[in-house]
C-alpha cells in the first residue's frame, strides 16, 4: 500500500496492503497481523549547516517496488512495527515484551530481522567497498606502441562504441557483456582475456582526475588499481584531462549513428520522457529485458487490460491464499502497475528548481520491478529462471501458454492472437494432394538475403572490411543488407521441400512440397522476423539487416482456398511403423530440429520434441515444447531407451496403444496446447488409435463431437488452475478464432540489439494517442525516430471492415 505499509499474517507470513487486509480476514479467519511501516527521513540542510530531519511516508510496495536509490546520505530511514489484533483492531506498540508472550515476541523478532527475499536474489557486492586488485602493483604492460585517442572508440572486433574497455596490458579496446545498468556488449574483453590471461581492463568513458572503473576478469569483481595514473599514461592516456563522456564522444564528434545499438535505442537524440497511466518503466532484473519489452506490449492490448486490469478486484476476491503462486494475481498486479499511472508520475517544480539550482540530476523515483512476476513465470523453466538473456519470441509463446492454461473469464485474451494455418503438402509423382489445419500464435518470415537492393554496396563493404582486418585498420562503417519487405512476403508463400515425405498414394518416400495459408486471420497479427539462423559452422548467428515494414499490410491473397476443382486428395492411409534393430540409431529429422533451433529453443529440446512427436515434421514438434517447457529435464539431452524398456514402461513415449486404450498424456498435452479442449483433444485420440496426425483431422472433421463426461478428468482440470473460482464455461467446438479481414496497421515493435539471442538487449516501441513511443527498461520517452526497419517481432491490429 502506498501510504497504509504492509500487513502480515502471523500464520502465513504471507504481506498485504490495507485494502486487501479486511478481505484476507473475512477470507481466513487470521486475525493476528504484523503492521510495518516505513518512514524516510530525507536531511535538510540547517542554517548552521548541519542536516536537520524531514519526515516523509516511504511507499511500500508488495512488488512493484520504485525504482530510486534511497541508499544514500541524503536519507535515512525509520521503520514502525505494530501488532494488529482483528476485527477490532487493537494495536500492540512493538518492542513490547510485557505484553505480549513469548511465542509471540520471539516471532516478530524473526520477521523483523528476515533479510527480504528480493535482496537475497541480488548479489551483495555493491554493499561492499572495492577492494584493490593483487594484480595492480605487479602488472606486466607490454610495451608495443599503442595510444589511446581521447575520444571515438570503436571495439576492435565489432562495430560497438558503447561499454568499451581497455585492457591495462596490450591496450586492446573491446566491448564488454550486457549488464543490468543498461551498458551492452558482445563479450569481446572477455574473450580477449580467455584467450591471453590479461587480467585487468578500464571502461573507457569512466576516467576522470579522480579514478576509472576498474575490472579485474581473474578476480571476477570490480576492483580498485592504486597505479591507475601510471596504467593509464603508458598508453598516452593523461587523467587530469579526462572527464566523463558518453561513449567517450565529444560533443564535435559528429559521427553517423548506424550501430544498431545506436539506431534503436535512439542514441544521441534528446528524448522526451513520458508519464501517467501506460507509460511506466519496468527495472531490468539482470537480462531481464525480453520480459519487460513483450509484457509492455502484451497490456497495449485492450483485450489482456480488460482480462486483467479490468477484472483485477475479482480476481484478487479468488485469488488463494498464497497470491504469488497464482498467474491471474501476478498478470492483474502487473498490468495494474503499468497502467495505472501511479508509479509513472513526473517531477515537482521544487524538485526541477532544485536540480537546477544544485547543477545536478537525480533519477526520478518512477517505475516497477516486476521481480515477483518473473520467479513465479519462470518457476521450474531452466531458461527463463536464470538471469542468462533470452529469446523474446520465445517468452512470448511461453507466456500465451500460460494464459491458455489459466483463463480468466468468459474471454480468454490469448484468442487475439490465434490463427489457423492451412497446410497444402502434394506429392510431387501422384500429384495428390492432402490439405490439413494447425493452430498458430505468429507469422514468421524469412529473411530474402537474396533480394537485398544495395548488392553492390555490400560487396564493396566485405572487401573492405577483410582488408581492414588483414592490415589491422579500424573497420569501415557499416554497410546494412536492405530487403524488401514484399520479398520476404514472398518467400513465406512459396512451397516448400518436405523431407522425408511418405506418399501414401504410392505407400512409399517420395518428393513433396507444401505450401502454407491463412485458414483464418487473427484480431492480432504477429510477425518475427526469421533474423537468427546457422552459420556454415553451425554457430548461431544474427542476420543484420534493414526490411522496410511496413504501417498498413494487407494479406488477404494469402488466404486459404481449400480443395480446389480438379485436385484428387491423398489416401487416408498411415505410414507403417519400423522399428528398428537398434532403436538407439533411430533417425531424427534433422531439418525440423534445426527449424525449431532457430527459433530459440534449445538443441537438445528440440531432437526430443521431433522424437517424442514421430518425426511428423517442425509444427506438430513445435507445439510438443510449448506443452513441456516447464519440465526440469526439458533442455536436457535425449536419452532413448533400449527396445524392452520401450515395450514395457516407454509405451506412452512413443504413442502406443494402453491397455485401456487411454490417450498419452503428452499427445493430449500437445493438442490442448493448440487450443482444443481437454476432452475433445482424448476424444480425438482414442478414435484415431492416438495417431496425432490423424487425430487433428479428425477435430476438423468433427465439428460439433459428443461429450463425454469424465469426473477423474474434470478434477484433474480444476486442480491444475490457480484461479478455478473463476473457469470459464467454453465448450469443445475446436479452436476459439476470431477470424476477419487480413488487413492490419503497425502499432508496436521489439527489437533485438546484439549478434544472438543469448546475449544483447530488447527495446519496445508502442504506438501512443497517435505517436510513437520508445520503452527502454525503466527508460519510457517520446520516440523521435523509432526504427521500424530494424525490428524482430511486429505487432498489428485489424483494420475494421
Amino acid at each position: 500500500d502506498s501510504e497504509g505499509g504492509l500487513y502480515v499474517c502471523m500464520n502465513t507470513f504471507l504481506g498485504f496492503g490495507r485494502e486487501h487486509i479486511e478481505r484476507h480476514y473475512r477470507k481466513t479467519g487470521q486475525c493476528v497481523y504484523l503492521h510495518l511501516k516505513r518512514h524516510v527521513v530525507e536531511k535538510v540542510p540547517g542554517a548552521s549547516g548541519g542536516a536537520l530531519p524531514k519526515r516523509r511516508n516511504a511507499k511500500l510496495f508488495l512488488d512493484l517496488e520504485i525504482s530510486s536509490d534511497l541508499n544514500n546520505d541524503d536519507f535515512e530511514y525509520e521503520d514502525e512495527a505494530k501488532l494488529v489484533l482483528f476485527p477490532d483492531h487493537y494495536e500492540i506498540s512493538l518492542p513490547n515484551i510485557e505484553e505480549l508472550p513469548a511465542l509471540v515476541t520471539i516471532a516478530c523478532d524473526a520477521l523483523l530481522s528476515a533479510k527480504s527475499p528480493y535482496r537475497k536474489q541480488e548479489p551483495d557486492s555493491w554493499e561492499e567497498e572495492l577492494q584493490a586488485s593483487k594484480h595492480a602493483k605487479t602488472l606486466v604492460q607490454l610495451d608495443n606502441g599503442v595510444r589511446i585517442p581521447p575520444s571515438g572508440w570503436k571495439c576492435s572486433k565489432c562495430d560497438l562504441r558503447e561499454n568499451l574497455w581497455l585492457n591495462l596490458t596490450d591496450g586492446s579496446v573491446l566491448c564488454g557483456k550486457w549488464f543490468f545498468d543498461g551498458s551492452g556488449g558482445n563479450g569481446h574483453a572477455m574473450e580477449h582475456y580467455k584467450e591471453t590471461g590479461y587480467p585487468l581492463a578500464v571502461k573507457l568513458g569512466t576516467i576522470t582526475p579522480d579514478g576509472a572503473d576498474v575490472y579485474s576478469f581473474d578476480e571476477e569483481e570490480p576492483v580498485l588499481d592504486p597505479h591507475i595514473a601510471k596504467h593509464l599514461a603508458h598508453f598516452g592516456i593523461d587523467m587530469l584531462q579526462m572527464q566523463v563522456t558518453e561513449n567517450g564522444l565529444r560533443d564535435n564528434d559528429i559521427k553517423p549513428r548506424v550501430s544498431e545499438w545506436e539506431v534503436i535505442q535512439e542514441a544521441g537524440v534528446k528524448l522526451k520522457p513520458m508519464y501517467g497511466p501506460g507509460y511506466t518503466g519496468m527495472k531490468n532484473l539482470g537480462n531481464s529485458c525480453y520480459l519487460n519489452a513483450v509484457m509492455q506490449a502484451i497490456f497495449s492490448i485492450p483485450e489482456f487490460q480488460r482480462a486483467y486490469v479490468g477484472n483485477l478486484p475479482r480476481i484478487f476476491d479468488y485469488s488463494p491464499l498464497d497470491p504469488t503462486q497464482d498467474f491471474n494475481t501476478q498478470m492483474a498486479k502487473l498490468g495494474h502497475g503499468l497502467l495505472s499511472g501511479q508509479y509513472s508520475k513526473p517531477p515537482m517544480k521544487s524538485e526541477l528548481i532544485e536540480q537546477v539550482m544544485k547543477e545536478e540530476h537525480k533519477p526520478q523515483h518512477n517505475g516497477i520491478s516486476p521481480r515477483m512476476f518473473k520467479a513465479f513465470i519462470s518457476k521450474g523453466h531452466p531458461e527463463f529462471s536464470s538471469n542468462r538473456q533470452q529469446d523474446a519470441q520465445e517468452f512470448f509463446l511461453h507466456l500465451i501458454n500460460l494464459v491458455e492454461r489459466n483463463p480468466v473469464g468468459s474471454e480468454n485474451p490469448s484468442d487475439v492472437f490465434r490463427f489457423l494455418v492451412e497446410e497444402r503438402t502434394q506429392c510431387c509423382q501422384s500429384r495428390k494432394v492432402r490439405y490439413t489445419e494447425r493452430v498458430d500464435y505468429i507469422m514468421q518470415l524469412p529473411v530474402a538475403m537474396e533480394a537485398a537492393t544495395n548488392k553492390d554496396e555490400l560487396i564493396a563493404y566485405e572487401l573492405k572490411r577483410r582488408e581492414a582486418e588483414a592490415a589491422r585498420r579500424p573497420l569501415p562503417e557499416l554497410v546494412r543488407a536492405k530487403i524488401p519487405f514484399s520479398a520476404c512476403l514472398q518467400a513465406f508463400s512459396e512451397p516448400s521441400n518436405v523431407e522425408d515425405f511418405w506418399s501414401s498414394a504410392l505407400q512409399a518416400k517420395s518428393a513433396g512440397v507444401k505450401t502454407s495459408r491463412f485458414a483464418s486471420f487473427p484480431e492480432y497479427l504477429v510477425v518475427q522476423i526469421k533474423k537468427f539462423t546457422f552459420g556454415l559452422d553451425w554457430i548461431p548467428k544474427k542476420l543484420d539487416v534493414s526490411i522496410d515494414m511496413p504501417d498498413f499490410l494487407d494479406i488477404s491473397h494469402l488466404q486459404a482456398r481449400g480443395l480446389q476443382p480438379g485436385e484428387e486428395e491423398l489416401p487416408d492411409i498411415a505410414p507403417p511403423i519400423v522399428i528398428p534393430d537398434d532403436p538407439k540409431a533411430l533417425d531424427i529429422d534433422e531439418s525440423s530440429v534445426m527449424q525449431l533451433a532457430e527459433m530459440g529453443f534449445p538443441l537438445e529440446a528440440c531432437r526430443k520434441a521431433v522424437y517424442y512427436t514421430g518425426n511428423l515434421g517442425a509444427e506438430v514438434a513445435f507445439n510438443w515444447i510449448i506443452a513441456h517447457m516447464e519440465e526440469p529435464d526439458f533442455a536436457e539431452p535425449l536419452v532413448i531407451p533400449a527396445f524392452g524398456e520401450v515395450a514395457s514402461s516407454g509405451i506412452a513415449a512413443l504413442g502406443a496403444v494402453g491397455l485401456d486404450n487411454q490417450p498419452p498424456e503428452e499427445m493430449v498435452a500437445i493438442l490442448i496446447s493448440m487450443g482444443f479442449q481437454r476432452s475433445l483433444a482424448i476424444q480425438a485420440l482414442k478414435a484415431t488409435n492416438n495417431n496425432l496426425e490423424r487425430a487433428l483431422e479428425w477435430i476438423f472433421s468433427h465439428p460439433d463431437p459428443e461429450e463425454e463426461s469424465d469426473p477423474a478428468l474434470d478434477t484433474m482440470d480444476m486442480e491444475n488452475n490457480a484461479n478455478a473460482n473463476i473457469l470459464a464455461e467454453t465448450g469443445s467446438e475446436g479452436p476459439r478464432i476470431k477470424d476477419g479481414p487480413g488487413r492490419y496497421e503497425l502499432f508496436g515493435f521489439i527489437s533485438h540489439m546484439g549478434t544472438s539471442t543469448m546475449s544483447g538487449h530488447y527495446v519496445c516501441h508502442l504506438r501512443k494517442e497517435g505517436r510513437w513511443v520508445i520503452y527502454n527498461d525503466l527508460r519510457v520517452c517520446a520516440s523521435e525516430r523509432p526504427p521500424k526497419d530494424l525490428g524482430y517481432i511486429y505487432f498489428y491490429h485489424r483494420i475494421p471492415s
